[in-house]
């Protein structure tokens, strides 16, 4: 029999190269991206168009100079302008953090104290104008946190017509340091907030540079989580920032006492001069000498957890209670809440088991003129009601009540609509048992000595950030089920309603009311499974809690 080598040849041929084409073709599927450029304000950079999602990713464009050197605690200062093109198609370096919170999970290009890099994704296409943005500000303490962080992934909102910007700042040290030499160089003659600043740098670049991306700098609301949700509170306060936006979302947390409240300028620079004497009479000139290393060690052994804000008579100029009882704030929409159980009750009962004797001792002890009117507030019939009362009084006073107390300045002080949530949505499993939920909102390795969790009452600090984000599918720690992503649907159309027009609402969605100045009993939005919009039922425990804070 003849053979036709060549015929045969060619066949061969052919299905190698249909062979590689598949291969070629299905490796090429995982990457989606070309190269875009756009020109801002400092030059020409150059981001990445996901095909198969339609949207433009900016990542780590710088918005000021590297804060580094002589630069280390000053106010930000603005970028230089380069030529040529400046690649922007990975996350820049977080912030000089220590591992505070273990289950934070960066994306980004190491740690540096030159941090100061933004991200834009961006759903415009080549004619498209007049977006809406979120400017997202992290969670964290302002100790820790990262923009680069899964949670706070900007996609899946861009997806719903919203430029996303996420912001790195500094922290701990580098962001927050007073110190009478410092007030002294400094052209406004105070110091700290240097975290604050960077966030403000940012608004003004966005304000700048947000219609090249197709945004609307008009239409800017600002957003954030926990010490993020404190830092959108202080920039509503800010004569600097409050005229850069539209719009403002707050989760968990105000610049209010006992949270995290700003102090007073002579207090800061004191806490500061404290720290630089116990660690051997530096100087500023020493300190501004010292390596990254030198500095973040220092700290560290200084076992400090960061350093407060202040009312440094340039970005805040007074409490955010005086400046909102002066009604001198941002005049903008506000949609802001809590969750159900941001604490454990345990973190009340510092420990002890949840019987009578042990909640009265912490109830007398913690309120000891008070303790019948808070019995009634927070009451104890049972095991049971003393963990839920234990567990709410917890939370009310590490955050709940701050958030409150924004809420209700801004409603009295402000003819714009306030729109208040409560988040309770429990928690899935975890998908790996040898691992326990964190305070930051994700996971960390289970610590076989430590006490058996308590199963959670309600929906724990941090927990909603994927959720309102549209982010479940980037977070694999836990397993979640179709009511997860129905809430997440429903939790992000109510913020993407709000950075749209202002106002939550939209089709099929449970109506959700703004609350009037005069309401006794305002509407909350129980974002749950079944979301559903009830009247307040706890506000007699907020009012105490102003009293006994002093912030009536």
């Amino acid at each position: 029999m003849k053979i036709n080598f060549r015929q045969n040849f060619v066949k061969i041929s052919l299905m190698v190269a249909l062979i590689s084409l598949v291969h070629i073709t299905s490796k090429g599927q995982t990457n989606n991206f070309f190269s875009v450029q756009t020109k801002i304000e400092n030059g020409i950079i150059e981001g990445l168009y996901d095909t198969q999602s339609g949207l433009q990713l900016y990542l780590g464009i710088p918005f000021a100079k590297p804060p580094v050197g002589d630069l280390r605690w000053k106010a930000p200062q603005a970028p230089d302008n380069w030529t040529g093109v400046k690649e922007t198609k990975k996350f820049g370096p977080r912030a000089v953090q220590a591992i505070v919170f273990g289950d934070m999970k960066a994306r980004s290009n190491g740690i540096s104290e030159d941090c100061l890099y933004l991200n834009v994704w961006t759903p415009a296409k080549r004619n498209t104008a007049g977006l809406p943005v979120l400017v997202y500000f992290y969670g964290g303490g302002n100790v820790a946190g990262d923009g680069s962080e899964p949670r706070y992934d900007g996609a899946s909102m861009a997806k719903k017509g919203i430029i996303v910007v996420t912001v790195n700042y500094r922290l701990n040290i580098f962001g927050f340091f007073a110190h009478p030499e410092l007030s002294a160089e400094a052209p406004y003659k105070s110091s700290g907030n240097y975290g604050l600043l960077d966030q403000n740098a940012a608004l003004k670049w966005v304000n700048k540079n947000i219609a090249s991306f197709g945004g609307d700098p008009k239409k800017v609301t600002i957003a954030g989580e926990s010490a993020g949700s404190i830092d959108v509170c202080s920039h509503m306060a800010s004569p600097l920032s409050k005229g850069l936006i539209a719009g403002a979302i707050g989760e968990s947390g105000a610049a209010i006492n006992p949270t995290m409240a700003p102090v007073t300028l002579p207090e800061a620079e004191k806490q500061g001069l404290e720290f630089a004497n116990k660690a051997g009479n530096l100087s500023l000139k020493q300190l501004r000498a010292m390596s990254t290393r030198e500095i973040y060690e220092i700290y560290g052994e200084s076992k400090r957890f960061g350093f407060p804000a202040v009312i440094d008579g340039y970005f805040l100029t007074k409490s955010v209670t005086e400046t909102f009882k002066s009604k001198e704030q941002a005049q903008v929409p506000l949609l802001l809440g809590w969750n159900s159980a941001e604490i454990p009750g345990m973190a009340f009962m510092y420990g002890m088991p949840f019987t009578e004797e042990n909640y009265l001792t912490r109830i007398k002890a913690t309120y000891p003129d008070d303790y019948e009117e808070v019995l009634k507030l927070y009451p104890h019939g049972s095991v049971k009601e003393i963990e839920l009362s234990a567990t709410a009084l917890a939370s009310d006073r590490f955050i709940s009540y701050s958030t409150w107390k924004w809420f209700d300045l801004h409603r009295k002080n402000s003819a714009q609509p306030v729109y208040r949530y409560l988040y309770s949505k429990l928690r899935p499993p975890l998908v790996d048992q040898d691992l326990a939920t964190g305070l930051a909102g994700g996971t960390l390795k289970k610590d076989e000595k430590a006490v058996k969790a308590i199963e959670a009452v309600g929906a724990p600090h941090a927990c909603e950030i994927e959720y309102c984000m549209g982010n479940l599918s980037l977070i694999k720690d836990f397993v979640w089920t179709k009511d997860d992503y129905k809430v997440s649907e429903t939790m992000q159309s109510y913020f993407a309603n709000f950075i749209i027009s202002g106002n939550p609402n939209g089709s099929g969605l449970p109506e959700w009311n703004a609350a009037s100045a005069k309401d006794a009993t305002p509407p909350v939005m129980i974002i749950d499974v079944e979301s559903k919009m009830v009247k307040a039922e706890n506000e007699a425990r907020y009012l105490f809690l102003d009293k006994s804070y002093k912030n009536n």
